[in-house]
């Protein structure tokens, strides 16, 4: 297991507490110049895809389907157990493509977080409704043989009804959430290379429903701590704290670093939030409830802004604001952006101690351009 010793990490600086806030605990944070992501079709694209009634074939090469940006996917991992596919991820939203009509396009993009399950299809604006996105999820079960989702995560505040109308007529688990990597980078990397190419692209339009970015809410009570504070951790304890999570039933998630495209090295300092408590472990259970996102340290109002879901986000610590802790502040945010966004929040019972209750694996990204 990774020795969490957050004290030696820090320089002589007091702990910030919660309910008193002073001047924050800051530790020298790593300058890494920042990487890019690894192109998702580089790394889980598949050979061959079935292809949608509209297509001339039943099955085309990937290379193929380059060329042709219309194309519709639906594709299956053949080495992966589709019984194993239970948790999906969903956008169903319009793209900046007109069709003959003159009106924008829709789309359905569907994946699981290791990119074994990749389908698309589009839509006319005009039949955009629960009972349409049921159907599809059910057609798409039927065709590659996997099981109902059990849960299906989605990143749009603006089309909740719509998937939790669809979800609750299928009995799966509608979770609100911006922790759908995965498919915020498989978009992402689409509307380069498929958007972009349309016919029917428009350049500079704008997405229909956009992201929300609320103002943060007071912090509900059972989601405080006693005391916090910037803290770091090389990556390669971060990677040996997070492989223990399953073997000693911690609380708190992980992320497929290699999937994603995120290439760290062993000794990079990856900058984290400790938060420690005397009640730990039910903090830990309660924040392992929420869709944990990322963690934003607000140099302006001087506080750490915890985002949650798809559209909350609270006040999860607050500092005096100087001169110096906002300098502290704003050198904690440049790290996480010197890698990639990547950072960690760690509940322990106390901020000296070897081992965490809960540790949350995060990755702060922008919202896809479409």
């Amino acid at each position: 297991m990774a020795s969490l010793n957050f004290n030696s990490t820090r320089i002589k600086h007091p702990i910030t507490n919660f309910s008193s806030p002073t001047k924050p605990t800051f530790i020298e944070l790593s300058t890494n110049k920042k990487f890019p992501h690894k192109n998702l079709r580089n790394l889980k694209f598949p050979p061959c895809f079935s292809v949608s009634e509209s297509s001339i074939s039943s099955q085309i090469v990937s290379e193929e389907i380059e060329d042709d940006p219309t194309v519709e996917l639906s594709y299956l991992d053949p080495e992966t157990d589709p019984e194993s596919i239970t948790d999906w991820e969903v956008d169903f939203c319009s793209r900046p493509i007109l069709d003959i009509r003159g009106k924008k396009i829709w789309e359905l993009v569907v994946c699981d977080d290791s990119l074994s399950l990749q389908y698309t299809k589009y839509f006319p604006n005009n039949v955009i409704n629960s009972v349409t996105l049921k159907n599809a999820i059910v057609s798409i079960c039927d065709e590659l043989g996997v099981p109902l989702p059990e849960k299906i995560r989605f990143f749009r505040s603006q089309m909740q009804t719509i998937i939790t109308r669809a979800c609750n007529e299928l009995g799966a688990k509608p979770v609100p959430s911006k922790r759908c990597l995965s498919l915020v980078l498989w978009l992402e990397e689409r509307y380069e290379t498929v958007y972009t190419r349309h016919p029917g692209f428009q350049k500079g339009s704008k997405p229909l429903t956009s992201l929300d970015n609320p103002f943060p809410m007071e912090l509900p009570e059972n989601l405080y701590g006693e005391k916090w504070a910037f803290v770091q951790l090389p990556f390669s304890a971060v990677r040996e704290e997070v492989s223990s999570l399953e073997t000693r039933f911690a609380f708190g998630t992980s992320l497929d670093l290699d999937l994603l495209g995120i290439e760290v090295g062993d000794d990079t300092l990856i900058p984290g939030l400790a938060v420690s408590s005397s009640r730990a472990k039910p903090l830990a259970a309660w924040m392992n409830g929420l869709e944990v996102c990322a963690l934003e340290a607000d140099t302006t109002r001087a506080n750490v802004i915890l985002s949650v879901g798809i559209a909350t986000r609270y006040i999860y610590a607050t500092y005096k604001k100087t001169p110096v802790t906002t300098s502290e502040a704003e050198a904690w945010e440049a790290a996480k952006k010197a890698c990639g966004g990547l950072h960690f929040l760690a509940v322990q019972n106390d901020l000296d101690s070897d081992d965490c209750v809960g540790f949350w694996l995060l990755l702060d990204l922008p919202p896809p351009p479409v």
